[in-house]
């Protein structure tokens, strides 16, 4: 094996090295997967969930694209929740809460039953650079292994370090050791590197947890799930709880502030925004006598449970003390405490948009190297990578998702453009054309690109077709089909909705506030003639005709900006000379090297004035 040439090695087998690695030995490059851990390919660091707000989008475009994440996630699923029913379909998001052991177990499943995919077990411990071109890894046992292209995904392993209160350990994850070498290796080359922060909270026995005193947070009554194949449908669910911490909880966490690497000046790297440490929640949000915690078990077979929301650096004492004093936790019995984690990234406005790196030929960045936190948006650049690291070797054309595609394709723009001084989360608010980028349609919207890339299979592509025509007649028949006064008032009636006094297509009633197909289909005619359509297409042709209006307006405004995405910029542009630019735009321009006025655009910093100077300039 180690003088085999590889096409592709992957290094780390988190989320984003796993898809990497399927995702390039599944279009049939000769791939090797290096990780320190065979036992933990796969793992969930933090919490045992997948999905969530815009994260659930993701898992359904990683699996329309013929990644893994979703089936995986189905297959370890313990729990399934459709997040934001209330609001409209472009905010609606698909969770799962899993099996943390039966997840890891279904990837390497997955991973071994891959063809053309070996494994290592080693600390890759630097690169084989020629020419400012990566030709392969160099392990801590000091075996040179040749490679076309490497992909590193080394989440919080480069130079990881635990903190528990005023104690310090080296280590990628608790109990794991760190890697190192390659952040210094890589900053000789010319890389600009930094330190992030993440975080995780206490697990606990729940044999020791009242549940009587939390609220009960069941899953759907009728789940879905992630992937379009047909994976296992979840027969029984486990349920979540809810909890909230008191003043009495905050004032002992305060006693450990001064012994808080937070606050005392140990820590100094950025943590994430969205997903604070509680000391840092009662801190900020001082004026808040409570926060919301989530009770999250760990699978079927095991007592351990993660609660979600009590993240913290603190000292293990004052985490234990604090938490006797939540309502249900009087008793509990800690498995281990929270604590935090600093780790290397790398900016990642030194990449191009394939996640190829600029300094480096065939060296791709995927994952929390590249400033994200989350499973799925690791998951999402894994497989990108992946992609562009087998076409890449394979003399094929890049593979890049646009903004309007796919919301990886928003989280890898916003990452080359714009960069990141915090850990990125993905939410619905950063696409701007969310109602194209839905969950439902994720299978329409990409399934047919990964069929031409060679990565999705034929089976999918059918399935997806079937979809749309069938979709495609209930709309024919929803429009063509006239209901009277008689038959639609006493529907309209039930939902206090203004009564008709001639007759109206089902489709135009459909429009109205309230109404859905379920309730057109009281009427007996429309049940027959319907009720046989899957409950995916019923929703994909409702969604096409309630919100067809703004569906058209949004596909409108991305017509407009592809004009500007066509308008590229040669990559010798001489903005350095180009006095006329804002100093600010200037210094961005040459640093990023923007490939069209589209990307230009969405720079952060970028005035519509320099975009005018540089359209004027181009002419």
């Amino acid at each position: 094996m180690i003088n085999d040439i590889y096409d592709v090695i992957v290094v780390g087998a988190g989320h984003a090295g796993s898809e990497a690695a399927a995702a390039a030995a599944n279009l049939g490059s000769k791939t090797l997967l290096v990780t320190m851990n065979m036992q933990t390919i796969g793992q969930m660091s933090c919490n045992p969930a997948m999905g969530g707000i815009a994260k659930g989008q993701i898992v359904r475009e990683i699996d329309a694209m013929g990644g893994y994440s979703g089936i995986i996630a189905d297959k370890s699923a313990i729990q399934f929740k459709m997040l934001n029913l209330s609001k409209g379909p472009a905010m609606w998001s698909p969770r799962t809460q899993n099996d943390r052991m039966l997840f890891a177990e279904e990837w390497r499943i997955a991973l071994e039953q891959t063809p053309n995919l070996d494994f290592f077990q080693d600390m890759v411990k630097s690169l084989i650079v020629e020419n400012n071109k990566v030709v392969g890894v160099i392990t801590s046992l000091g075996l040179q292994i040749k490679a076309k292209s490497v992909v590193l995904t080394n989440g919080t392993f480069l130079n990881g370090l635990i903190h528990v209160g005023d104690k310090q350990l080296g280590g990628g994850r608790m109990g794991e050791p760190r890697a190192f070498g390659i952040t210094e290796q890589l900053v000789s080359l010319g890389f600009e590197a930094g330190r992030m922060k993440t975080g995780t909270p206490p697990r606990v026995d729940g044999r020791s947890l009242d549940y009587s005193k939390m609220e009960e947070q069941k899953g759907d009554e009728n789940p879905k799930k992630f992937s379009y194949l047909d994976s296992p449908k979840l027969e029984k669910q486990m349920s979540c709880h809810i909890v909230y911490t008191n003043e009495t909880v905050h004032d002992i966490l305060r006693e450990g502030f001064d012994r808080s690497p937070m606050f005392n000046g140990t820590i100094q790297s950025t943590g994430p925004r969205y997903c604070p440490s509680i000391e840092d929640k009662i801190n900020r949000f001082a004026e808040r006598t409570r926060h919301q915690l989530f009770v999250e078990p760990e699978g079927w077979r095991t007592v351990e449970i993660y609660v979600n929301g009590f993240s913290s650096s603190l000292p293990e004492d004052i985490q234990m003390k604090a938490m006797k004093h939540i309502p249900g936790f009087e008793n509990a019995k800690v498995f281990r405490p929270g604590y935090a984690i600093e780790y290397d990234y790398f900016p990642p406005t030194q990449l191009h948009h394939t996640l190829e790196t600029k300094l480096v030929e065939n060296l791709y960045f995927a994952g929390q190297i590249n400033g994200t936190t989350g499973y799925e948006e690791a998951a999402g650049q894994g497989l990108m990578a992946g992609i562009n690291a087998h076409n890449k070797v394979h003399e094929k054309d890049p593979f890049v998702l646009n903004r309007d595609e796919a919301y990886i394709g928003v989280l890898i723009d916003d990452l080359i453009t714009k960069g990141t001084e915090e850990p990125y989360r993905m939410f619905t608010s950063r696409a701007e054309y969310r109602l194209l980028l839905r969950q439902d349609n994720a299978d329409i919207r990409l399934t047919e690109k990964s069929y031409n890339l060679g990565l999705a299979k034929e089976e999918r592509l059918k399935q997806v077709n079937d979809k749309i025509e069938q979709s495609n007649k209930l709309e024919a028949y929803l429009k063509d089909t006239s209901l009277k006064p008689g038959i639609i008032n006493p529907i309209l009636e039930s939902i206090s909705s203004a009564p008709v006094d001639q007759a109206y297509r089902s489709s135009q009633i459909l429009t109205r506030p309230n109404m859905t197909l379920e309730k057109l289909e009281e009427i007996d005619f429309i049940k027959a003639e319907i009720g046989d359509y899957s409950t995916e297409v019923k929703e994909q042709a409702q969604i096409n005709i309630k919100y067809k209006g703004y569906i058209d307006k949004e596909r409108d405004n991305v017509a407009k900006l592809l004009r500007l995405e066509t308008i590229r910029i040669p990559d010798t542009f001489d903005y350095e000379n180009l006095k006329s630019l804002s100093a600010e735009a200037r210094q961005k321009f040459m640093k990023i090297r923007p490939k069209t006025i589209a990307q230009a655009s969405r720079i952060s910093g970028v005035s519509p004035a320099d975009i005018n100077i540089l359209l004027i300039f181009l002419k």
